[in-house]
């Protein structure tokens, strides 16, 4: 199949982050793009202002009348995160259509571009946008399909220019319903292999075999940057030729040292046994995102790009939408938004806020993802939270998913140990705020947990002698 002579593409679940990167390559290229999603977001508000039409409505009266009577030249893309009674899903299915999953177009537009993939169950996001600005703000001809809205770029899709002679594509290689198969990387950045979507993969040994069957798809010749931590646990070999390079804050040969936390900021040196580079300054805080640093700055040396470059892209980087957003940096007053969704992405994010703002009250509003994640990981859950003195639990985000008996927020809190807990509606939530005398305040999660972030803006703007 030919995707640049296809006259139109219908996406179901335009709104996921992957899924509208694709369906703005799709529009940039001229194929005319439709959709379909569930809810109406900014994400798709942004979509539809680029001239794409989408419905929120799952029925057959809302599909173009293109996309249903021109098949041949028509191409579905859907995401599993669509219900299995899916009324557009089943129809396309029913009528021979040609269906294909986002991951296999993925992988069919970048097979013939070299290609740097990042996996990992958490920091994919960063790291992959991190290396794409590298490379860009240092002149190379690079495209991107991230997983996250990049701050630099406005967008989870960098073009690469078309006159150039050849161009590498950055990819985030999602884990999720084993989506990373699809891919031929000549780089791999594995960040971490920790237990996740055990509903997909069973259990976590199941998950470490996903991972070592990705890996196993770097091209005779090239190269795996991978979190020491996460190549112990996987216990990789490779029967071609693949450079192998561990990175980390506390081992591998790649290195984080002297790290410092700054309000908005860290500091750290980087070293590895060919270079050393000191006093390199990130303004996307966090420890995690250093450690998130060191494969996207390898690969930028790769590249031939000089200290000089590597100083100012890390310093110009400006971060992914929800990853670490401080949205509120005054002297009384912190608020910082994050797309944390498992125990260990929590534990990171707030062990490095706590550094930032040692000594002063940090609450932490959490809204879980998912019944089987928190039904599996409630003990991590409640440990990791447990590092916030004041934590809010509001209801679980279901997602893709069906209420589960027994699973709920609630079921977090008792092990929780922190000074102050509580449950709260999201309607309830700024009432709660508001008494609670709040000084360094943090939104933790992936569902809508986001749309929270203005109207506490807002409240902090014009309630700034009550917080």
């Amino acid at each position: 199949m030919n995707l640049r002579k296809l006259h139109n593409v219908h996406f179901l679940g335009i709104g996921g982050i992957g899924m509208s990167a694709l369906a703005r390559w799709f529009n940039h290229i001229g194929v005319k793009v439709s959709g379909y999603d569930r809810t109406p977001s900014p994400l798709t508000s942004d979509l539809e202002k680029e001239g794409m039409d989408i419905s929120y409505v799952d029925n057959l009266e809302t599909i173009p009348h293109d996309v249903l009577e021109d098949k041949t030249n028509t191409l579905i893309i859907w995401t599993p995160a669509m219900p299995k009674d899916s009324i557009q899903l089943n129809y396309f299915r029913e009528n021979d259509f040609h269906l294909k999953k986002r991951a296999a177009v993925l992988g069919m537009i970048t097979s013939d571009m070299p290609t740097i993939a990042v996996a990992g169950t958490h920091g994919k996001t960063t790291t992959s946008s991190m290396i794409a600005h590298l490379l860009k703000s240092g002149g190379k001809n690079i495209a991107a399909f991230l997983g996250g809205l990049t701050q630099n770029y406005q967008s989870n899709l960098i073009l690469h220019d078309e006159g150039e002679k050849e161009a590498t594509v950055v990819v985030e290689a999602d884990e999720f319903d084993r989506s990373f198969l699809h891919l031929h990387p000549n780089v791999a950045v594995v960040t971490s292999a920790d237990p996740d979507h055990l509903d997909i993969y069973g259990d976590d040994s199941h998950l470490q075999e996903g991972f070592r069957q990705f890996v196993d798809l770097i091209s005779q010749g090239g190269k795996l940057y991978v979190q020491y931590r996460a190549f112990e646990k996987l216990g990789l070999s490779f029967k071609k030729e693949v450079s192998i390079r561990q990175y980390g804050i506390q081992g591998g040969e790649i290195q984080a040292k002297n790290i410092q936390a700054l309000p908005a900021a860290f500091r750290f040196d980087y070293q590895s046994a060919n270079h050393s580079i000191k006093g390199l300054e990130m303004r996307m805080p966090g420890f995690h995102n250093v450690e998130n640093a060191l494969p996207a700055i390898s690969i930028a040396l790769d590249f031939g790009l000089n200290e000089g470059d590597i100083r100012n892209g890390l310093l110009s980087y400006k971060g992914v939408k929800r990853r670490f957003e401080i949205w509120v940096q005054e002297e009384d007053r912190v608020f910082i938004d994050d797309y944390a969704h498992h125990p260990e992405e929590i534990r990171a994010f707030l062990t490095s806020v706590r550094a930032m703002y040692p000594h002063r009250k940090l609450t932490a509003v959490f809204q879980p993802h998912l019944f089987t994640r928190t039904r599996d990981f409630a003990k991590g859950f409640s440990e990791s939270l447990s590092l916030a003195d004041d934590v809010v639990l509001l209801d679980i985000y279901p997602a893709r998913e069906l209420p589960i008996e027994g699973v709920t927020a609630s079921m977090l809190l008792e092990d929780i140990t922190s000074p102050q807990k509580s449950i709260q509606s999201k309607e309830g939530l700024l009432s709660y705020l508001k008494s609670a005398k709040t000084d360094v305040l943090v939104t933790i999660g992936a569902g809508d947990i986001d749309r929270l972030v203005t109207p506490i803006v807002n409240w902090m703007k014009q309630y700034e002698n009550q917080v």
